[in-house]
């Protein structure tokens, strides 16, 4: 049953080839014998008590196309039964009173929840390898990083421990581990779905999206993902639309813009020769390359590690020992409370962009490190619609690398950042983008590891994207690959 894809399963849900409790207790068994590290909380009671009640509502007619859809949350998202813990011994413990909106959504369509995902702290990394609670292994080769910080949730979706799965992406922490272990995903438009109880990292860059094997998937889930909430004031208030309505269109005449920026001398010679490959098959199928260029690229790393950490000093300065989370247990007073607690609570990737974000944002460095970033920030936005002027999507790498081996670049936290050259510029500009398998690198030993595709489109452009996606992978096969 592992082999179907989200759309196969629903078909045979609502058809009653197989009922929620089966496909709930199928999917149990393989995160059982999962040796990945990439489940952090499962309660197999709580998740076959979702999976009656599915069955429950199938039996009586009431059903969504998610109903009885085994599915799993990266762990940034609160929810009421299981574990919330951001991957931080800070909240190692903490169960949340309420849910997530975006919890709330699947539980209102019918889907019975797997568990939660390990994920990089407080959403913080691009390798998985900064969680509390250890790092994630690629599917695809276990000496391997899946990518981050969504690295449980790219690994679930590959190892099919999960058909659908939850992700958040702050600077490409949906697209790049997508990337790295062979599956698909979507960042939508900043402001499509809630952030109200996603553990806030940088509040002007996170958005929730999901990953799935397919972009057929993929919008069914963002399907229910997206949505006004009144609870989160960055939400968008827009009509609800379908976002698989586009799916069969041809792409004939589609105009494909290549930035010259991401096929410079950093880009790996596998990389780009797997994406080349998969921009020669859109012209099969009639699309047209354009060639631009976004030239304030090389600009996003260091605007986005200025704004980034200087949001996440303050939304993680509520993690202070006193409301909930972890205490230290022995102190003096309240200040020694705060210093003993913060150091013991959060590792070190968080205490370092907590560090940088407090610099950034003192008095005397405020203009001239934060309100610069924020104005070349919206240079970086001008460029992209300077961009689409010429063309109707934006292609290209996800990574200038395939995911590299874990422990590599653990003592050099710049190079992990460099490695988010190529997603960092659409989440600044707050632009939809997605990353889909379109072959494969090499990696050490002549192990073979997954390269994705990036397609980027305008503010509210998913179904587009979604159906260029789809018309690519009913002409290939790389998102049907997996390493089990």
């Amino acid at each position: 049953m592992h082999k179907h894809t989200l759309k196969q399963l629903s078909a045979m849900l609502q058809s009653k080839q197989v009922s929620a409790s089966e496909l709930a207790q199928h999917y149990l068994g393989r995160i059982q014998a999962d040796t990945l590290n990439a489940f952090t909380h499962v309660d197999p009671a709580l998740t076959l008590a979702q999976a009656a009640a599915a069955d429950q509502r199938i039996a009586s007619g009431d059903i969504t196309a998610l109903t009885g859809i085994p599915i799993a949350h990266k762990d940034i998202f609160v929810t009421r039964d299981w574990r919330s813990t951001a991957g931080s011994k800070m909240l190692e413990n903490y169960v949340s009173p309420f849910d997530a909106t975006v919890v709330e959504h699947f539980k209102r369509a019918g889907t019975v929840t797997l568990g939660k995902l390990n994920c990089d702290e407080f959403a913080m990394g691009s390798s998985n390898e900064n969680s509390y609670f250890g790092a994630v292994k690629n599917p695809w080769d276990i000496t391997a990083v899946p990518g981050g910080s969504s690295g449980g949730s790219a690994a679930a979706i590959a190892a099919r421990l999960a058909p659908a799965v939850t992700g958040t992406d702050t600077g490409g922490s949906i697209r790049q581990p997508a990337a790295f272990c062979g599956v698909t995903g979507i960042k939508p438009t900043y402001g499509s779905v809630s952030r109200f109880g996603m553990i806030a990292f940088a509040s002007s860059l996170d958005q929730g999206g999901p990953m799935a094997q397919t972009a057929e998937d993929c919008s069914l889930l963002l399907n229910t993902m997206v949505g006004f909430d009144e609870k989160d004031s960055t939400s968008v208030t827009r009509d609800k639309e379908d976002f698989s309505r586009d799916l069969n269109q041809s792409i004939k005449g589609l105009r494909i813009g290549v930035p010259r920026e991401f096929f410079g001398a950093g880009l790996a010679s596998d990389v780009e020769q797997a994406v080349r490959a998969a921009l020669s098959e859109y012209e099969k199928l009639g699309a047209t390359l354009v060639d631009i260029s976004l030239p304030k690229t090389e600009l996003s790393i260091p605007v986005y590690y200025i704004i980034a950490p200087a949001e996440a000093s303050s939304n993680l300065s509520r993690f202070d020992g006193v409301r909930y989370g972890h205490r230290a247990t022995e102190y003096k007073d309240l200040n020694d409370m705060y210093r003993k607690t913060r150091t013991e609570g959060f590792g070190d990737e968080v205490k370092r962009r907590i560090l940088t974000g407090a610099y950034v944002l003192s008095h005397g460095y405020y203009d001239a490190y934060y309100l610069q970033a924020q104005k070349i920030r919206r240079l970086i936005a001008q460029d992209f619609q300077a961009a689409f002027e010429q063309c109707d999507v934006i292609m290209g790498p996800v990574a200038p690398t395939v995911a590299w081996d874990l422990g590599a670049k653990s003592d050099d936290p710049v190079a992990n950042y460099l490695a988010d050259i190529f997603t960092l510029s659409t989440s600044l500009a707050g632009l939809p983008g997605m990353s889909i398998p379109c072959g494969f690198g090499q990696g050490e030993k002549n192990s073979k590891r997954p390269v994705g595709l990036q397609i980027i489109g305008n503010y509210f452009a998913e179904a587009k994207l979604l159906n260029v996606a789809h018309q690519f992978q009913q002409a290939t096969d790389w998102h049907s690959k997996a390493p089990v």
